[in-house]
């Protein structure tokens, strides 16, 4: 699993570049840029995927973004590549700290988030509305996929997460948590994405992350976004909710929303129809 979190995949028509980012005192963050020999656009991209997603559920759509826009790639820390040392807790892995991880690592590279098209999905999305949302961040443009506005565990998954989690249950939890999203998921390649991204997890990270997300909601009041954003899911996404995301839609001014077939699609080349379209707009 450790692959997962590490080898920075190479593609035509692109450079690529690894690096661990200082992002906090005791937090490095895994950011993965590719940069194309022969951009079609100016800018760049900046990707912040979802919670505890791993690469190669995106390697289809960054395989081909990657030799036509510069994409930056960032884990944020929830993730099994984040380099975390000293004691953690569920404040560590609060909204706030990953946005301003994201600041810093913009920061590092020298770029103004006014400058960058976002693409986000699931976390990465509640991340960037709540950052737009306070001013902490901003964009030319950003997609969002699969936004949460909250996060609603079920009953038992409440109990697990507010209880110690020993390190020798961690492998049958993962199994037991798989078997849940499997039941709520139904699109077979999104099964397949979340059981990969499960059994890579760090759980004790995940675990402390939920605990924060359990009662975490988006800002009620996102008047203060004001560049051109769309919100990105599909019908088929039982797992984040298509009344949700238009409740979203219908939150950020001026913002429009663009129904996919599925979520798997949202992971393939195919979907950069939709994402040109929109940034073309702009």
């Amino acid at each position: 699993m450790e692959s997962y979190w590490s080898e920075a995949p190479e593609f035509g028509g692109s450079k690529v570049l690894e690096e661990w980012v200082q992002a906090d005192k005791d937090v490095q963050l895994r950011v993965v840029t590719w940069t194309p020999d022969d951009p079609k656009r100016e800018g760049l991209v900046v990707v912040v995927p979802g919670w505890g997603s791993v690469f190669e559920g995106w390697r289809p759509l960054i395989a081909e973004w990657s030799s036509r826009r510069k994409i930056v790639y960032i884990e944020t820390r929830e993730k099994g590549s984040s380099r975390v040392s000293g004691r953690m807790t569920k404040s560590d892995f609060s909204v706030e700290r990953i946005s301003s991880d994201i600041v810093e690592v913009l920061n590092h590279y020298g770029i103004q988030s006014p400058d960058v098209d976002w693409f986000s999905s699931s976390l990465g999305s509640t991340v960037l509305i709540d950052s737009f949302s306070r001013g902490s961040l901003s964009g030319r443009t950003s997609i969002l996929l699969a936004p949460n506005s909250e996060f609603k565990f079920p009953i038992w998954a409440r109990l697990l997460i507010m209880s110690p989690i020993p390190k020798f249950t961690h492998s049958s939890i993962k199994r037991l948590v798989i078997w849940a999203v499997e039941r709520k998921v139904k699109e077979e390649g999104q099964k397949i994405r979340y059981r990969r991204a499960l059994l890579s997890q760090d759980l004790h990270k995940m675990h402390l992350s939920a605990r924060f997300l359990m009662n975490y909601s988006i800002p009620s009041d996102l008047s203060r976004i004001s560049f051109p954003c769309a919100v990105m899911t599909a019908s088929s996404d039982k797992l984040h909710g298509m009344e949700r995301a238009m409740r979203i839609v219908d939150s950020i001014p001026d913002s429009i929303f663009i129904e996919v077939p599925s979520n798997q699609y949202a992971h393939e080349a195919s979907v950069l129809a939709e994402i040109e379209e929109f940034q073309s707009l702009v």
